[in-house]
C-alpha cells in the first residue's frame, strides 16, 4: 500500500496577514506618555564667588527612606506643608532694601526677609517612594501659586481669573496670539513678585 503524502499548507500569504496584523496594532495601540516635572537646570559653568545666603531664607524639607516628611527638622504631616511653605514665602521679615510691601505675612526677623531671597531647599532618601516624591512637589508648587493667585487677582481684578488659570490659557496653542500677548507681562509681572525657588539636593543613599 502506497505511503500517502501530508497535505501541503499555503505560507504565500501569511506575510501580508502578518504585515496587516502590524499596521492595526500600530494604529489601534495607545502609547502612555511620562509627564515630567517643570524644572530649570542650573547652568553648568562653576560660579567663582557663590552669593551668600541666611540660613532663614531657607527652608528646608526632608523626605526619608520611611517616606516620613521633615520640614525645618520637625516632623510634619504633608497636608500642612503647604500652609508651612506659603508662611515662609510670604513672611517679608526683611527691612530697608530688603522690606517686602505686599508680603502679608508675619514679618517675623527669624524667617524669610522677601520671596526674591526665600529658597526652599528639597533633600528625599534614594529609597523614598516616587508617590511621596511627586505629592511633596506638588504641596511645594500648589504654595507658590497660591500666593501668585492672590497677587494676580489684586493686581488685575478686571482679568476675572487666577494667576494659574491665565497660565493655562496663554499655554493653550488655541489661544489667540494677541491674547498671548495681552497675558504674558501680566504672567511675568506676578512671577517677579513670587519667583519660584525650589532647589533639589541630591537624594541622600541610605546605608
Amino acid at each position: 500500500m502506497a505511503k500517502r503524502s501530508a497535505p501541503e499548507v499555503n505560507a504565500g500569504s501569511m506575510a501580508d496577514i502578518a504585515f496587516l496584523l502590524l499596521i492595526f496594532f500600530l494604529v489601534t495601540t495607545t502609547i502612555e506618555t511620562d509627564s515630567g516635572l517643570n524644572r530649570k537646570l542650573p547652568p553648568i559653568d562653576e560660579i567663582e564667588d557663590p552669593p551668600i545666603i541666611k540660613e532663614k531664607n531657607i527652608f528646608t524639607v526632608v523626605v526619608n527612606k520611611n517616606n516620613q516628611l521633615l520640614a525645618e527638622e520637625e516632623l510634619i504631616d504633608i497636608s500642612d506643608l503647604r500652609a508651612l511653605a506659603v508662611e515662609f514665602l510670604d513672611n517679608g521679615g526683611g527691612e530697608g532694601e530688603e522690606a517686602c510691601d505686599y508680603c502679608q505675612g508675619a514679618r517675623d526677623s527669624k524667617s524669610s526677609d522677601n520671596p526674591d531671597k526665600a529658597i526652599i531647599s528639597l533633600k528625599n532618601d534614594r529609597e523614598t517612594s516616587y508617590k511621596v516624591y511627586i505629592a511633596v512637589q506638588n504641596e511645594l508648587v500648589a504654595a507658590y501659586n497660591e500666593l501668585r493667585d492672590r497677587e494676580f487677582l489684586r493686581l488685575f481684578p478686571n482679568e476675572g481669573m487666577s494667576f494659574v488659570t491665565a497660565n493655562k490659557k496663554y499655554s493653550d496653542p488655541r489661544t489667540s496670539p494677541e491674547e498671548k500677548e495681552r497675558l504674558k507681562p501680566k504672567l511675568s509681572e506676578v512671577k517677579l513678585l513670587f519667583p519660584q525657588k525650589l532647589s533639589e539636593a541630591e537624594p541622600s543613599k541610605t546605608k
